[in-house]
């Protein structure tokens, strides 16, 4: 990944540094003004962080954009598989209807311009999809149970039926998250992840010390975006733990539920 600012406070992915039609961004916990879980920049406002530090956070953030959003689109995520498209009916909805619609989303689609697609992590997998061709762009939340749920295959099928999205046409950018290293899960996760026809030959390991499985969230979510045919060269992975490197990033693992959000967005212009 690259900075998208001086203070490293926002990264971008490099591929997609030649798509002059949209923005995106990956936010750090640096640059901001939060405090103590929430430190420092935190700008979802589902995690019980002050609204008000939130607002002036996200603020920050249009400022480093080369476009200022119509609307940043955060949906309520509760770790499930549901997909709203932003559309013209979700344009033209009132602000009640539009905050309902938006509760329990796991992944946002949309080819209206100037709509921020936004997704809150901390550990789990973020991803930004774009498809070049017919200028549709989403953003999904893949934590474990998404994952298994092929939330990532729900999202492309529904970018095909909407807007005719062919994997060819897609370039996807799977975000910092935990690291299989550092995923340890328990025997009915693993048990989960096998019922569901995935091969965990190839997605987990086992701690030589504590005999827990691991998984490979990454590699589970990248296997998906080429089963629908986006090719491997227009896949990146930004290979970047949370767990680890949660001086820099969010991780609940690490500062528990109640801390601040990675938020990953993308909008076309």
């Amino acid at each position: 990944m690259i900075p998208l600012t001086v203070d490293n406070r926002m990264l971008a992915y490099e591929s997609f540094g030649s798509c002059a039609n949209i923005s995106h961004f990956v936010t750090t916990r640096m640059g901001g003004c939060g405090e103590g879980a929430y430190g420092t920049f935190n700008c979802s406002p589902y995690c019980g962080d002050d609204p008000a530090t939130v607002e002036h956070n996200r603020q920050r953030l249009i400022e480093a954009l080369p476009q200022a959003p119509r609307e940043f689109i955060i949906p309520r995520q509760t770790h499930g598989t549901e997909v709203r498209i932003i559309d013209e009916a979700f344009q033209a909805a009132d602000a009640t209807t539009r905050k309902a619609l938006l509760h329990g989303v796991d992944a946002v689609v949309t080819r209206l311009p100037g709509y921020c697609l936004c997704i809150s992590t901390a550990d789990c997998i973020p991803l930004l999809l774009y498809d070049k061709r017919r200028q549709v762009i989403a953003a999904i939340h893949a934590g474990w149970r998404g994952t298994v749920n092929r939330i990532v295959a729900h999202t492309l099928e529904q970018m095909q039926i909407h807007f005719g999205t062919q994997g060819a046409d897609v370039w996807a950018c799977i975000g910092p998250g935990i690291s299989p290293a550092s995923f340890e899960v328990g025997e009915e996760v693993y048990d989960t992840f096998l019922r569901n026809g995935f091969n965990m030959q190839t997605l987990s390991l086992r701690n030589a010390q504590t005999g827990k499985p691991h998984i490979d969230l990454w590699e589970a979510n990248r296997l998906a975006l080429l089963d629908f045919g986006v090719p491997a060269p227009q896949i990146e992975t930004a290979g970047i733990c949370t767990y680890i490197h949660h001086e820099q990033f969010f991780s609940a693992r690490r500062l528990g539920i109640q801390s601040g959000r990675i938020l990953s967005g993308i909008m076309i212009h």
